[in-house]
């Protein structure tokens, strides 16, 4: 076993070979506070699709599925402490991965698994459906975390969220037992929210709004998010450092006028942020329903 206080984390999602997307993103963020990372690329691409025609490098079904259990009987399975994922190529590598948690938690039940359900945005889901409803259907019953935008909550949830209490009921209905809502509604004027939901807690983060952003932050937040849970943090220290960094991240980022998270400038935002987030404590559902 790799001589490591923190504990490594398992990070299944895509790469690029330019930008912060990803497991670029994700990686990153784990390894700038201490934590050790196998990688697991589920496509490979030259960079965002967003950026113009990007080819697609695909694994065959058959051979990720036998990299999975490979991992999943290492003999260096007991270093893993947590595992995350983000975006899958196909409906099968997400029920590979399925069994990849399933056998490592049963071996270490105090793993801790974050479902980022990567699937879609407001403009809709952009992966296959069959692969959204695997994530769904497979993954999500498994995590102790989520972190989904608010439109892909929607989405597995088949309810409109139009207030920051649909958000909350459809959490709660959904699974599982702590859940990560980006995108949620602000309370602030020109603000962008995250909302925190657990069995007792409501919680929502909130900072300015910036427009036209780069991708990845939805990446670069799970990781921060995982990464302040498995340092002990309570529920709302870790929303607020990681609310933090990534607003410091894309503060710095914009102000520079590139079209990828600089990360690699920026590492003191991730270990020491300095900016401001605002924090509420919201009327949790289960109390509201007791009136």
């Amino acid at each position: 076993m790799q001589d490591n206080t923190n504990g490594s984390v398992i990070v299944i999602s895509s790469h690029v070979m330019r930008g912060s997307v990803g497991n670029r993103a994700a990686v990153f963020g784990l390894e700038t506070l201490g934590f050790p990372v196998w990688a697991v690329p589920t496509i490979v691409l030259p960079w965002h699709p967003g950026h113009g025609p990007s080819t697609r490098l695909r694994f065959d079904n058959g051979d990720f599925d036998r990299a999975m259990q490979e991992l999943a009987q290492s003999r260096w399975s007991g270093e893993v402490r947590a595992i995350l994922t983000g975006y899958f190529g196909s409906a099968e590598q997400v029920r590979s991965v399925a069994k990849l948690i399933r056998e490592m938690k049963e071996r270490n039940p105090d793993l801790l698994y974050l479902c980022d359900p990567v699937m879609g945005d407001k403009g809709g889901l952009y992966v296959p459906a069959e692969t959204a409803q695997a994530i769904r259907d497979e993954l999500l019953p498994l995590a102790a975390v989520a972190t989904p935008n608010r439109y892909e909550l929607a989405w597995m949830s088949g309810a409109e969220l139009e207030t920051n209490t649909d958000i909350m009921d459809a959490a709660l209905a959904l699974g599982p037992a702590k859940m990560l809502v980006t995108s949620s509604v602000p309370m602030m004027s020109g603000g962008i929210g995250n909302l925190f939901l657990s069995g007792s807690h409501a919680l929502l983060a909130e900072h300015r709004a910036i427009e036209n952003v780069p991708n990845g932050l939805g990446d670069l937040l799970a990781s921060l998010f995982l990464a302040r849970l498995l340092q002990g943090c309570s529920d709302e220290k870790a929303l607020q450092l990681a609310t933090a960094s990534v607003f410091e991240v894309l503060a710095r980022t914009m102000k520079r006028g590139v079209n990828e998270l600089t990360l690699e400038t920026d590492a003191s935002s991730l270990s020491t942020p300095m900016a401001m987030v605002q924090m509420r404590h919201l009327l949790h559902p289960s109390r509201s329903k007791r009136k």
